[in-house]
């Protein structure tokens, strides 16, 4: 099976499973704990946490490790919320946000919140003038993902942060898709809070982070917590985020390598499809607005998840959009914030590829899909 779903997930890199084996071996203390075990556990979690503060550009202080993006995402939205910098109960997000921000919105309304949800234009990337046009006397919170899983577009963050910035608004942003195939160093310091996962870059599930800025004065969400600052409940996974940490250095390292090769494999699956290109829709942006290792697209007439199945047949593994959002039976959140209808919402497909991923493959692929269209082209004749 060749293996194309590096956004829903990455195979651990051998190196961090060598180290998550040492680390539960020989630091596997408590690193709350007072005895010397503890504290040999504690002093590695205090490593990895400057370590990968450094490799994020910012203070390790506002650091905190989390079970990945989607609990990164909701303590770090609820840490804003704590401390607010003016009074209100109005929250700006983008359309195409994860399922996780999705859900913390949609209790947050419960609770008397209003959302205002901000599409993407044409190219995939919402447009700065829409959230100042948003911006209302009690707008206290944005939450705007940096790179969409699903397209791969990159988010013009420095705009937005800094609209926020000017009408005292905190700022959220998903940056799970991001670290580790940009570099983010330039953006984290804008920004009131970010997330991040490790098994999005070749770490194990399971772990992840959030950063607020330690200016920001919040609250803890869960009272009496004393893991993390008070950030989260429950032992903290120290073997995960060592093993987290290894898998980090190694892609931030070669961050510019794999950019240069995804660009090239990117070309070469779109020139296969060049025989149907009247048929498929590639949802991108332009230029530095694109992560090129993520494509998301359709193939008019044919369901995504028929192509998915077909594909997998043939030994392909692609998805239909968010590893979270398969199983649900309203269209992925991008094909709305794109404005496709639900026909077209129907037909969308993702690809994309990792580290490993070789040109054969990618060419196989292309092979594969349009095998798959051109049989289907006759079987709807017939």
């Amino acid at each position: 099976m060749k293996y194309f779903d590096y956004a829903a997930t990455t195979p651990l890199d051998p190196e961090a499973a060598e180290i998550f084996v040492k680390a539960s071996t020989e630091f596997f203390g408590n690193s709350s704990s007072l005895h010397d075990i503890g504290g040999q556990s504690a002093a590695l979690l205090e490593h990895c946490r400057e370590e990968m503060a450094q490799l994020l550009g910012v203070d390790k202080q506002g650091l905190f490790f989390t079970s990945g993006g989607s609990e990164g995402n909701f303590l770090a939205i609820e840490a804003l919320l704590s401390a607010p910098k003016k009074q209100g109960k109005h929250i700006i997000a983008g359309m195409a946000e994860h399922s996780s921000v999705h859900g913390i919105l949609k209790r947050l309304e419960k609770d008397g919140y209003s959302i205002t949800y901000l599409p993407f234009n044409s190219s995939g990337v919402i447009d700065p003038e829409n959230l100042l046009n948003a911006i209302k006397p009690d707008t206290i919170l944005a939450a705007i993902q940096h790179v969409n899983s699903e397209i791969g577009t990159i988010q013009p963050i420095e705009q937005l942060a800094k609209i926020c910035t000017e009408h005292d608004i905190h700022f959220h942003t998903d940056m799970v898709q991001s670290f580790g195939k940009i570099d983010v160093r330039n953006i984290t310091p804008l920004v009131g809070s970010f997330s991040f996962s490790g098994h999005k870059i070749y770490g194990p599930k399971g772990i992840g982070g959030a950063y607020v800025n330690p200016k920001i004065g919040w609250n803890p969400f869960f009272p009496g917590t004393s893991h993390e600052k008070g950030f989260r409940p429950g032992t903290v996974n120290v073997p995960a985020i060592a093993a987290m940490t290894t898998a980090a250095q190694k892609i931030t390292g070669r961050i510019q390598e794999n950019a240069r090769r995804f660009v090239e494999l990117r070309h070469a699956i779109l020139n296969a499809l060049q025989p149907i290109s009247e048929r498929v829709h590639v949802y991108q942006a332009e230029g530095d607005s694109q992560l090129p290792n993520i494509i998301g697209m359709r193939i008019s007439g044919i369901e995504g998840q028929w192509m998915m199945l077909e594909c997998n047949r043939l030994g392909f593994a692609i998805s239909t959009g968010s590893a979270c959002q398969i199983g649900m039976l309203t269209p992925a959140k991008v094909t709305q914030a794109l404005g496709l209808t639900i026909d077209e919402s129907k037909e969308f497909i993702r690809i994309s590829f990792g580290h490993p991923t070789t040109m054969n493959e990618i060419e196989a692929l292309g092979a594969g899909i349009l095998k798959i269209a051109n049989e289907f082209a006759v079987s709807s004749v017939i």
